[in-house]
């Protein structure tokens, strides 16, 4: 048996109208979970921005958002870059008033054992989830205490900020600088009223899911391995993010919520067969084919 299914797409966590009059603004906005997490802002009345490099991924969103009859803009925006992050918070508050709500989505990563990863590489993804989210928030947390009032921060983390990511030691080294710059902005903040907390996600299913993920969607064996016998439904994710930056969970801040139905607590006294990461993403996968083709061919399941 697995954990219940959600309510039907289209049910709402909260109030209609619980975020009439406010903004939002969502980096990476376009695509994923994202888009997800901001059209369940959008159906509660927010006012939305979605923020991406990629004029594709604007476009995505910006459908999206106006698919559920939301007032929606978007931009064109690099969070490595802080002046484009300014002129970006300008833009929004130029065409939709000043920001109340920022989640920090955008990431970047790529699955690769780590000597083979390349310093660039390396940088490129800690200068995105890290730096992108501090550049953003600090940009937001400035309007906010220059104009006296409130606001929340939602940031996107991992599970393997706690417990490491082989694999992906860029990504996981840069998610716990996410948890930990949560908990400290939380701290400096929470005197003004700004509030500053963190999803980790579990198992998404969406559309534009790297192939390398591609295996969990439902339906498939990836449902198996977690404990709750089911992936996530993106909406379920959007309740979650929509819940914590509300009126309704203003006690809270410096957290970071868990939503992966127990996957990450997951220990046995049998464990599954070790697989070095070479031989699913490195070197030694590619000369057997591709990295999926590999990670099948471990599994014991037809590649």
């Amino acid at each position: 048996m697995a954990l219940p299914s959600p309510p039907p797409l289209g049910a709402k966590a909260l109030p209609d109208g619980s975020y009439d009059g406010q903004v939002v603004a969502v980096t990476g906005g376009g695509t994923g979970l994202g888009k997800g997490m901001a059209i369940e802002f959008a159906r509660l009345g927010a006012k939305i921005a979605v923020l991406s490099r990629k004029s594709e991924h604007l476009e995505a969103g910006l459908a999206a958002m106006r698919a559920v009859g939301a007032d929606a803009i978007a931009v064109a925006c690099d969070v490595r870059d802080p002046d484009a992050i300014s002129a970006a918070f300008d833009e929004i508050e130029a065409r939709l008033g000043p920001v109340d709500v920022l989640v920090n989505n955008a990431a970047g990563n790529f699955p690769a054992p780590a000597e083979e990863m390349t310093p660039n590489g390396f940088r490129t993804v800690v200068d995105i989830v890290l730096n992108g989210t501090y550049n953003c928030s600090r940009e937001f947390a400035i309007r906010r205490l220059a104009a006296g009032v409130p606001g929340a921060i939602l940031n996107i983390g991992a599970t393997y900020s706690w417990t490491g990511g082989p694999g992906t030691a860029h990504s996981a080294a840069a998610k716990a600088g996410v948890t930990n710059l949560t908990q400290s902005l939380a701290v400096e903040w929470a005197p003004d009223g700004i509030r500053v907390n963190c999803i980790a996600p579990g198992r998404f299913p969406h559309e534009n899911l790297p192939d390398h993920m591609t295996r969990h969607r439902v339906g498939e064996r990836g449902d198996s391995t977690i404990p709750g016998q089911r992936v996530g439904e993106v909406r379920e994710l959007g309740w979650a993010a929509t819940f914590l930056c509300s009126p309704y969970a203003t006690y809270i801040s410096g957290h970071t919520l868990v939503v992966d139905a127990a996957n990450w607590l997951r220990r046995s006294l049998v464990m599954p067969e070790f697989v070095p990461i070479r031989e699913q993403f490195g070197k030694h996968a590619r000369e057997r084919g591709t990295a999926q083709a590999a990670i099948a061919r471990t599994r014991g399941d037809k590649a």
